[in-house]
């Protein structure tokens, strides 16, 4: 049974509007100087009043443990979080937030790293390209937007990184256009790739990825891809105490899990988060999230999303 999270209540210190429909929040604990550490990559989750959450990458400096800042963009086809953050959020809220948490941790390595970030998606990889140009360590960031006057954090990323180490790229400006998949393949061989963005800009990155070495690509998505377009059919599921537990086609795997008495944590519920992330002993899952490596898929399972074909036994 996971452990329940840590949740602070953290105040709204600064707000400010950024291109692209984004809103900045910097949130700062109302007693404590200090706040948990994080690493790049790293999330928390905001809990909404309605009981709703979401998640948000940490886009400021690691090395400050007085405040967390997240970028929010709203989303006009979204769930409602995003709206409700920029419409009711000021300085002085406070908000629910959980600890932090990294499923897209910066790896330790010798090679180039290659950082590239689509529209909102610079939100992780600002940190991580900060943390790197530190340490002096060779990376390339390169930032993907329509245009220079809807790309959130520029003056930041600009005013940050060592002009050597960005690219910027706009669909606007024919002279800064790259091709992703050119620009993937020309990488170095011990080189890692992380990036983050927009489900068609994933999908590029993921094509031209697919045969790299396991354990050098790394990636965020805000969204599962839809690649599995079939009505979903009913499975069976058995527990590790060998409980059977049935799956409707119109259930999660999520909620039949909890409704066999099982306290299994969640976050997201749309497979982008891994909260809920669990073992595979035996089965074939069907894989709907955008959370495990292609390793990782061999042998662990998003059940709030996913499915199976048949029987699933799962470590839980």
């Amino acid at each position: 049974m996971a452990s329940p999270r840590i949740i602070m209540k953290l105040k709204v210190v600064a707000t400010r509007k950024e291109p692209g429909d984004v809103f900045v929040i910097e949130l700062e604990h109302p007693r404590k100087p200090l706040l948990p550490a994080f690493e790049p990559g790293s999330h928390v989750d905001i809990h909404l009043p309605d009981g709703r959450v979401r998640q948000y990458s940490l886009c400021g400096d690691p090395a400050d443990f007085s405040r967390y800042t997240i970028a929010v963009k709203r989303e006009a086809e979204g769930r409602g979080g995003s709206a409700w953050l920029h419409d009711a959020v000021g300085v002085g809220t406070i908000l629910p937030v959980s600890a932090p948490r990294n499923h897209f941790p910066l790896k330790e390595g010798h090679g180039p790293v290659l950082l590239l970030a689509g529209g909102i998606g610079i939100t992780p990889l600002l940190t991580m390209a900060g943390v790197l140009n530190r340490q002096g360590k060779p990376f390339e960031l390169h930032y993907f937007t329509r245009s220079r006057s809807v790309a959130p954090l520029l003056d930041v990323i600009e005013q940050t990184l060592d002009r050597n180490k960005l690219r910027l790229h706009f669909d606007d400006e024919p002279e800064t256009r790259q091709d992703i998949e050119a620009l993937v393949s020309a990488r170095q061989s011990d080189s890692q790739v992380y990036y983050c963005g927009p489900p068609g800009f994933m999908a590029a990155i993921a094509r031209t990825t697919e045969n790299w070495p396991e354990g050098s690509v790394h990636f965020e998505a805000f969204q599962p891809a839809v690649s599995d377009i079939t009505p979903p059919e009913p499975f069976t599921i058995i527990l590790r105490n060998g409980t059977e537990v049935p799956v409707p086609a119109e259930t999660s795997a999520l909620s039949a899990i909890r409704a066999a008495g099982v306290l299994l944590m969640a976050s997201c519920e749309n497979g982008v988060c891994g909260t809920c992330e669990c073992g595979v002993l035996e089965g074939q899952p069907i894989h709907r999230d955008a959370v495990l490596s292609k390793d990782g898929r061999s042998h662990r399972f998003i059940p709030c999303v996913s499915r199976a074909t048949g029987v699933l036994r799962l470590d839980v």
